[in-house]
């Protein structure tokens, strides 16, 4: 009789821990936040920062997991298939919650179903560059380059935004580049100083550093504006004449679908909480990046439009799904 007693005594003990533990509030664990592409990328660098900031708010650890490969896709398919409880998220783009719908045949999940909203991060353009010796100083002599010879300018792309970027350019310019895919941006930005390909566009985190140290040629930045952090280099517009000519990357973070609301909303508060901070928007000042805190619901909203915006581009640039 008092070992059944003793028996009954450690599973109630054992019950009532587990009650205990799954009573406490959220976050009471080590959170992982899932970055779709490799380190040194702009979204890694801008999405370890983010959690670095997010851990602070909500006083749990924040483990950074890059998980590059297909656009992202890689990354953001073990999201899509992770429980729902917070405990992982994405750092998504406008490669992984936009574009890649349109850009693959099938993916292994839905991106519109797959995830919830979380918030908004922000945006940076692009730079466009060539190799040092390429024989165009110019986006212009570029262009009249590659009508010279087609298919002749290779250009390096790792991402949806690198890759739909030049392809629309082409597009807009009325030439044919030849693309050379990569695994990341480091790796393509490599074979560009070597001059294993001519011309590479890419966000200012990667491109950046290396034009101002003067080993690749930037010829434009991709916004409709010039970018404070290089005034020198004009627009894409203005380099070729043209009006309509757009493409910036965004980052923002998502959370596996059938997440609850009240855990959306805590992270959504660390994640506004991060952008708003003067330390996050010093330091990538100098890459163009611009903050815009926001609702889980506004993020919905900018998802959706983004990822016609994207169909769109995709489908003008003439890229086949893969």
């Amino acid at each position: 009789m008092r070992l059944a007693f003793r028996s009954l005594a450690v599973l109630f003990a054992a019950v009532l821990g587990t009650s205990a533990a799954l009573a406490q509030p959220y976050p009471n664990k080590t959170i992982k936040a899932v970055v779709p592409f490799a380190a040194g990328s702009a979204t890694d660098q801008i999405g370890r920062a983010f959690a670095a900031k997010m851990q602070e708010t909500l006083g749990q650890t924040i483990i950074v997991d890059n998980k590059p490969g297909v656009n992202g896709m890689l990354g953001a398919d073990a999201v899509a298939k992770s429980p729902p409880d917070g405990y992982t998220i994405l750092i998504g783009t406008n490669s992984t919650n936009a574009a890649l719908k349109s850009l693959m045949k099938k993916l292994p999940y839905d991106q519109d179903t797959a995830f919830v909203p979380v918030a908004y991060m922000g945006s940076v353009p692009l730079i466009v560059a060539v190799n040092n010796d390429v024989p165009a100083k110019t986006l212009r002599e570029v262009v009249d380059l590659a009508k010279a010879k087609p298919d002749h300018v290779t250009f390096a792309s790792a991402s949806t935004s690198q890759l739909v970027s030049t392809e629309m350019l082409a597009g807009m310019a009325g030439i044919k580049m030849t693309n050379v895919p990569y695994k990341s941006g480091p790796a393509a930005m490599t074979d560009l100083i070597g001059g294993q390909v001519m011309l590479f566009t890419a966000d200012f985190a990667v491109m950046l550093p290396q034009v101002k140290a003067g080993k690749i040629r930037g010829l434009a930045v991709t916004s409709t504006k010039r970018s404070p952090a290089i005034p020198e280099l004009p627009t894409v517009n203005e380099a070729l004449g043209l009006k309509d000519y757009e493409l910036i990357a965004y980052f923002a973070v998502f959370v596996p679908a059938g997440t609850p609301p009240d855990i959306v909303a805590k992270l959504n508060q660390a994640v506004n909480a991060a952008a708003q901070s003067k330390d996050i928007q010093e330091k990538f000042a100098a890459i163009g990046f611009a903050v815009e805190p926001g609702t889980p619901e506004a993020l919905a909203q900018r998802s959706k439009l983004e990822a016609a915006k994207w169909a769109k581009a995709i489908k003008d640039a003439k890229i086949e799904p893969q």
